[in-house]
């Protein structure tokens, strides 16, 4: 327990850069370091966790702290890593609230997310080798990378796959499936102010996680749509300071709700929002962690799996062409890119903690040059 403690309350302190480079690090950790699975067993985690609401890297530590430890493990590993980047988010919001601005610590992590696109890429290859087994599945993975980088969203591409895992299965033994079905709870466009209490809080942010599908950043447009527009809890200069503090903290993007909850209630609110944002996903885990075993011993959930499995490694690919296109044409982030991705490839044994620190580093030299 203390292990799983340990690794997953590190990774919560260092793990920057989105759900890719958090999955990449816990390969990393998980896999080729402590050894507690197998690529197979990691992936299969992956595919099916991309299926459940909620932010899909927080629930891989939980589905990765149960197979080390069991429900205790899962509690652990989920608590462990949120709990670094609620309390620097918290600390971020208390200095806003206190002062009115943020602290100016940007160019800090300038060098970060350029550096752990190095980390991404060696997960993404070494996940590919596993989830890529047939040509079929090579194509599919192809085809849902290239429709990422055109903007469709995660959820429909996972879906899609997992559609066309059952289509193809059908066609060789006539079996039937019955389809998922995407919840639309938010669509409210009349304003309801309502008076903000802890519950309120606690409740709002709960409705948010139930629904929350794909990439973290979705959870952008929910807030702006539940406690911008309806609720009239926040302004859109509100919300935007909590996303500029959600997107250069370690950890899960969803800590935005902890700043949100501290600007609307202050520490109570603040712990409120962040237990809506998050207890769901324990509770989704839980269940899952469950009913795994059944799905990997039907061979028709088990094909389907392996098509799911192929369009999570296609979206890794996505990621990883996104980000570096993104860094390719500004010399500074190119610089940090590049001697991160030969660090990750030439030298296997480095932790992912001495790449991020290394860019970070790197990146704050880069800016006082200018």
């Amino acid at each position: 327990m203390f292990e799983i403690i340990s690794v997953f309350f590190k990774l919560g302190c260092i793990a920057f850069g989105g759900p890719a480079a958090h999955i990449a690090m816990m390969e990393k950790e998980i896999i080729e370091k402590r050894k507690w699975m197998t690529h197979e067993d990691f992936l299969d985690l992956i595919g099916i966790t991309n299926i459940i609401p909620g932010p899909n890297s927080t629930q891989m530590t939980m589905q990765c702290g149960y197979v080390r430890g069991g429900y205790i493990g899962l509690v652990l590993a989920g608590v462990s890593f949120i709990l670094p980047a609620v309390l620097i988010t918290l600390l971020f919001a208390i200095a806003f609230v206190k002062y009115g601005s943020l602290p100016n610590i940007e160019p800090i992590f300038l060098g970060i997310k350029p550096a752990v696109i190095g980390i991404i890429l060696m997960a993404t290859i070494k996940l590919s080798k596993k989830g890529f087994k047939n040509t079929t599945l090579i194509i599919a993975g192809l085809i849902v990378a290239t429709l990422s980088i055109y903007g469709i969203n995660e959820f429909v591409l996972i879906i899609g796959t997992a559609l066309l895992g059952l289509i193809f299965h059908v066609f060789k033994n006539n079996t039937k499936k019955i389809n998922s079905i995407f919840p639309l709870l938010l669509l409210f466009t009349k304003p309801a102010t309502l008076s903000i209490s802890s519950t309120s809080i606690f409740w709002a942010f709960v409705k948010i996680a139930i629904i929350l599908y794909g990439s973290g950043y979705v959870l952008i447009a929910y807030v702006d749509s539940e406690l911008v527009e309806r609720l009239v809890w926040l302004t859109k200069e509100e919300l935007l300071d909590a996303i500029a503090v959600g997107q250069f903290t370690p950890g899960p993007v969803l800590t935005t709700a902890t700043f949100i909850g501290y600007q609307l209630k202050g520490i109570i609110g603040a712990i409120y929002a962040s237990l809506g944002m998050f207890l769901p996903s324990f509770l989704f885990v839980g269940i899952l962690v469950r009913i795994i075993p059944f799905i990997k011993k039907s061979k028709l959930l088990s094909f389907v799996l392996g098509f799911i499995n192929a369009g999570a490694v296609g979206i890794m690919i996505a990621v990883t062409l996104k980000l570096s296109y993104t860094y390719l044409f500004e010399w500074k982030y190119c610089t940090i890119m590049v001697l991160s991705i030969i660090v990750a490839y030439f030298f296997k044994k480095v932790s992912s903690i001495w790449i991020v620190f290394g860019g970070a580093g790197l990146g704050y030299i880069l800016h006082l040059i200018g």
